[in-house]
């Protein structure tokens, strides 16, 4: 049963344990030995820390840098194992943990902010230009919020609170005509609360009596901002056809 009981060991010694195999008879010595000698717990020690080091390196590191930054070349590697070894043996610092937590936060918001407009920033020149324009239509009204729209049909119902339920059906596309969503495909008008979509949609149903068909232009911070949404990119200025049917008592 001993022997048996050896199989699959060395796979797992240098595999799970990074262990050299060619040294199995101080792994004996070590497996025949009663307790850790202190140069046993040195030993060990050194070598938990020299594993860790190169986890860091390899993945803890780039990972952090990626988030940042798609290169992942923007974290200073030896500042960070400055910081990390501060860390671990709680010397005194130029900041404190919760400091840096808090640096951190900002930074990581403004680097996400910088790549976001560099990647998707024409999205929010395209919507910006398309209002200008839009706006110059007679037929198009707008409000303080920024929010535009044109009345289709204008119904003779009540008009709905922010704590209600509203029977609509719609359809949404971006500036450049790409139809992303359409309960009219679908055949179903669709129910939710005033409250609880975007901005732009919220402010306009309150406007609008039931029985009216209008299309909303709406800004990009007024839909889904910097946020991508399935099949609408960030900082879409989105259009849509709204048909409100009724109020859902």
């Amino acid at each position: 049963m001993g022997r048996i009981n050896t199989q699959g060991l060395k796979p797992y010694l240098a595999q799970q344990k990074g262990v050299d195999t060619t040294y199995m008879a101080q792994f004996i010595d070590g497996f025949n030995q009663a307790e850790m000698t202190i140069a046993d717990k040195q030993a060990k020690a050194r070598i938990a820390g020299m594993e860790i080091y190169e986890d860091v390196m390899k993945r803890v590191l780039p990972s952090l840098s990626k988030q940042v930054d798609e290169s992942g070349c923007i974290m200073d590697r030896d500042l960070f194992v400055r910081g990390f070894l501060e860390g671990l043996m709680e010397t005194p610092s130029e900041i404190s943990n919760d400091s840096a937590v808090t640096l951190i936060q900002k930074n990581m918001e403004y680097y996400t902010a910088t790549a976001m407009e560099k990647k998707y920033g024409q999205n929010r020149i395209d919507g910006e230009n398309f209002l200008k324009a839009n706006l110059k239509k007679d037929s198009v009204q707008h409000t303080a919020s920024g929010l535009q729209y044109k009345v289709i049909t204008m119904g003779t119902g009540d008009k709905p609170t922010k704590d209600q339920k509203v029977k609509v059906n719609y359809e949404g596309r971006l500036i450049n005509g790409t139809v992303f969503d359409s309960s009219y495909k679908r055949k179903q008008p669709a129910t939710f609360g005033v409250g609880q979509v975007i901005k732009g949609w919220t402010e306009a149903l309150q406007l609008m009596p039931v029985g009216s068909k209008w299309e909303l232009y709406i800004p990009q911070e007024l839909a889904y901002g910097a946020k991508e949404q399935g099949k609408i990119p960030p900082f879409s200025c989105l259009i849509f056809t709204v048909e409100l049917l009724d109020i859902v008592k």
